[in-house]
């Protein structure tokens, strides 16, 4: 008997997780975007009532930082705090066929046994930003099941800030005697963290530097509010209850509904762009008329309907 998208949703909404695995299915299934859509649709603002409580957490940084050595003793923190977690890990996507080359999950350790987590990996679809649109839709979805939805990508760069559409809270993980530093500071992607972390502070004193030098360029450019937690790995862990709180901070201090709000609009502008072409845009008025559209559209609408709004007066 075929799942019943619609029932997956309603499942999810309810607070179901076990139907997760077979909802991500569905959305990762680029064949079927109207099965993907019945989903999403039992998911929405609308049918939840507002925003979905979860906190949506993206960690990025370059190849290598540690991040899934970093998400190890932060989902384990998280369990221990009585939170449930669901992971996306976006890895390179395969050219011959499309899926993801490195399997993250395997290397975020957890116990398959805790019904509490759910680890994915997800490809990145070729792009650039590193966030293929089924990890958007798929980050919606478990939002309305999980406590906590983590997406991780594969780097960091001018171009690699996709997650900060997706995510209420970025953190971008550097570690230090690396280069990340200075590679971060060249990229001029300062103002994407909402909290900064430095690996291997058992270095001693080049994670010192590390973490000094990046609160100088953030008091530089006016971000000195930005946290910078360093954080070690090795048994025992440090610092990782004070990321937890942290990342946590970050979310009270924001308006959720407003950012979510933000995202969804500049989400689908830039998925339109990219299917369509700036010509598109020129043919709507320009991107400021685009965001207008966009702007007088249903709060609540998801990416889909608003792209689904420009395709029609495009």
């Amino acid at each position: 008997m075929a799942t019943d998208p619609s029932e997956l949703g309603r499942r999810l909404r309810a607070g179901d997780r076990s139907a997760a695995p077979v909802a991500l299915n569905v959305i990762e299934n680029r064949a079927d975007r109207e099965a993907a859509a019945a989903v999403l649709a039992e998911v929405s603002p609308d049918e939840l009532g507002g925003e979905s409580p979860a906190h949506l957490v993206g960690v990025t940084g370059p190849p290598g930082a540690g991040k899934s050595t970093l998400l190890s003793a932060l989902v384990a923190e998280w369990r221990g705090r009585g939170r449930t977690v669901a992971v996306l890990a976006v890895d390179p996507s395969s050219k011959r066929s499309g899926g993801s080359l490195l399997a993250d999950r395997a290397r975020i350790e957890h116990d398959p046994k805790d019904d509490g987590i759910l680890i994915r990996s997800t490809a990145a679809g070729g792009r650039l930003g590193g966030l293929a649109v089924a990890t958007r839709e798929a980050a919606e979805a478990l939002a309305a099941a999980f406590d906590l939805v983590v997406v991780e990508t594969v780097g960091v760069g001018q171009s690699e800030t996709d997650v900060e559409e997706v995510c209420d809270t970025v953190a971008v993980v550097v570690q230090p005697a690396s280069g990340d530093v200075l590679q971060f500071l060249k990229a001029g992607i300062m103002e994407v963290p909402d909290v900064l972390v430095v690996t291997k502070a058992d270095l001693g004193d080049a994670a010192r530097r590390a973490q000094r030098d990046l609160e100088q360029a953030l008091a530089a450019l006016g971000s000195g509010g930005v946290p910078v937690v360093p954080v070690s790995s090795v048994p025992p862990p440090t610092g990782i209850a004070e990321l937890a709180d942290a990342i946590e901070a970050h979310r009270r201090g924001i308006d959720v509904a407003e950012r979510r709000l933000r995202a969804r609009r500049a989400s689908a502008l830039r998925e339109f762009v990219a299917e369509h072409g700036e010509r598109a845009l020129r043919g709507l008025g320009g991107r400021r008329e685009a965001e207008r559209l966009l702007a007088a559209e249903d709060p609540s609408a998801n990416v889909n309907a608003l792209i689904e709004t420009l395709k029609a007066r495009a």
